[in-house]
């Protein structure tokens, strides 16, 4: 079993005497902590296999006898449980005991499933509350705040991931501008477009990933430049393409070149305009877009920096 937070609390216990009860087990490791369950397995297992009356996988189990699961309602007791009782003699042997491991303990696979982009969090919100609120619109197969690696703070957004394209849709339409903690929060897709088969890309510009262009360039930079717009180019071309990532806070065009510069409110909004727009075909022209260098004075002269290789 694991914590909401991800946390284990489920012990595999090994390399037992057939004499060793539930009970006995339940009465030594609870002098640990509190224990929500034992349960014993004396059939031989396939080392294949997942024992389904428990939901854990024996491939950690390789000889004929006896083991069990032992779930404890803490994470630290079990913790103190593992370093405390492997290798413990009990009734004569010597026992293995390590975590218990799930289907599920190995990362999920979530590439093909629908990512939410959730921005302009409080930084009191925790993956959990975004996982409640978004949690009526369908089934989350993943869901997170991202936290600075140095700090341990939020980064002021999240990504909620669902299985089911629509459920994402509905969370996106109906959970923009709505209240979370005290602000009113900004969803998107967190990718340029969702999932699509192969056969239906269009060109091969590589897909950006979020998480690699907000860290690309200062946060102090919410500029974005986009170019290759060879005609066509206005003002409000850029403010209908640019808004839905947030509050535009000056646009800048260059017609006879072709780009343009964007300023938004915020570091994250430039970001997620960046994943969002770059390699999308406007007004016939697929586009490029990337950081922009800002100068001393943010509200004049925008340069244009190298795109990153």
């Amino acid at each position: 079993m694991m914590e909401d937070d991800g946390q284990p609390r489920t012990l595999y216990v090994g390399n037992l005497s057939r004499d060793v009860t539930e009970v006995l087990i339940l009465q030594l490791f609870s002098q640990i902590g509190p224990c929500k369950s034992c349960k014993m397995i004396t059939e031989q297992p396939d080392s294949r296999r997942v024992n389904s009356s428990v939901g854990f996988s024996v491939l950690q189990h390789t000889s004929n006898d006896p083991y069990c699961f032992v779930e404890f309602y803490e994470h630290r007791d079990a913790a103190a449980a593992l370093a405390a009782m492997n290798g413990r003699k009990i009734l004569g042997k010597e026992v293995k005991v390590n975590w218990a491991t799930t289907p599920s303990s190995q990362k999920k696979d979530t590439s093909n499933h629908f990512h939410v982009f959730v921005g302009d969090l409080s930084p009191e919100i925790t993956t959990e509350d975004i996982k409640s609120a978004f949690a009526p619109f369908g089934k989350i197969s993943d869901a997170r705040v991202v936290k600075d690696m140095a700090t341990g703070k939020s980064k002021g957004y999240g990504f909620v991931s669902f299985y089911n394209k629509l459920d994402a849709e509905n969370a996106i339409v109906h959970m923009g501008g709505q209240w979370l903690g005290g602000r009113q929060i900004r969803t998107n897709w967190a990718t340029r477009k969702p999932p699509a088969p192969k056969s239906t890309q269009e060109n091969n510009t590589k897909q950006l990933r979020f998480e690699d262009v907000v860290n690309q360039s200062s946060p102090k930079n919410c500029t974005v430049y986009c170019g290759g717009i060879a005609s066509g180019l206005t003002d409000q071309l850029m403010r209908q393409t640019f808004s839905p990532f947030g509050q535009i806070m000056e646009i800048r065009v260059f017609p006879e070149k072709g780009y343009s510069f964007v300023r938004f409110s915020t570091h994250e909004s430039a970001a997620h305009a960046i994943v969002s727009v770059n390699g999308t075909t406007i007004e016939g022209h697929v586009v490029k877009c990337y950081w922009g260098k800002e100068s001393p004075d943010m509200t004049k002269n925008f340069q244009q920096v190298s795109p990153p290789q």
